[in-house]
């Protein structure tokens, strides 16, 4: 229940206006290793692999203007996904970083999603197929979705039935 009342708050925070929510320059590395932090602390059993794809030239380069808490929000969600639908309970992320743009992307070696299905994951409170594998409430992706749209973002998903899900997100710089 606790967690059900946390998506809801946090679905209400992203759908406030646009110009009562705070944006500043938060650097994504950061980021997500504090969300990568959460995520461990709150479930022992979880790892989450971060790997940079390139070098960080500079602040710019790896940072974007964003809600920090909003941005978290999305992240801790994509790594839990891949943890808790993994069977070693792991998710690995890797940056990597473009002129125009940041790449994230969350994967896991897990279940996956079944085709018919993906195109629904990002609907308020629809639970797919796989909901008898682990517990949930159908709230985080489509409130990732929103945060990701909301810093003008884009979000996409590739999966494969017992192979994985990679979710792949594209985060303008500053």
């Amino acid at each position: 229940m606790t967690r059900l009342s946390n998506g809801l708050l946090n679905l209400a925070k992203a759908t406030y206006d646009q110009k009562e929510i705070k944006f500043k320059e938060v650097r994504l590395d950061e980021l997500l290793m504090d969300a990568r932090q959460s995520v461990q602390k709150s479930n022992n059993e979880y790892k989450v692999n971060v790997i940079y794809e390139s070098e960080i030239e500079n602040d710019a380069s790896i940072s974007v203007v964003g809600n920090e808490y909003l941005l978290k929000v999305a992240f801790i969600n994509l790594m839990e996904n891949g943890c808790k639908f993994s069977d070693d309970k792991q998710a690995t992320v890797a940056i990597s970083f473009f002129k125009e743009h940041i790449i994230l992307r969350f994967s896991d070696t897990g279940i996956g999603i079944q085709e018919s299905e993906v195109d629904s994951i990002f609907n308020p409170f629809f639970r797919g197929s796989n909901k008898d594998f682990a517990q949930g409430n159908g709230i985080g992706l489509s409130l990732t979705k929103i945060i990701v749209l909301l810093h003008k973002g884009k979000i996409a998903v590739a999966s494969k039935v017992n192979e994985g899900t990679t979710f792949t997100l594209e985060l303008p710089h500053v």
